[in-house]
């Protein structure tokens, strides 16, 4: 199944800098992980904000569920679902 994920980040004032920069990190390869394993399909950033919006694969929102919330950053995010259904227009993938 195909997702369409909004995830928003809101990091505490008094975080500790370098907690953050390690947690940042730490999210950079889990999402390059995912991104290796087909789960993280695409992802793009909201201008001017800590927001992104994702394409995501998983068998299913238990799976899915499991790995969003394996991300580093998952006790800052703000997260909305939108499972995705195959449209009988759909001209396919872009190129």
């Amino acid at each position: 199944m195909e997702f369409l994920v909004n995830i928003h980040i809101t990091w505490p004032e008094a975080m500790d800098p370098d907690l953050k920069t390690k947690v940042s990190d730490d999210e950079r390869r889990r999402a390059a992980e995912l991104a290796a394993s087909g789960t993280l399909v695409r992802m793009w950033r909201v201008p001017g904000r800590t927001e992104n919006w994702g394409l995501w694969r998983a068998a299913d929102p238990t799976e899915l569920h499991a790995v969003i919330s394996s991300l580093p950053v998952w006790p800052w995010m703000d997260v909305t679902v939108h499972a995705l259904a195959d449209h009988p227009v759909d001209p396919g993938p872009a190129g």
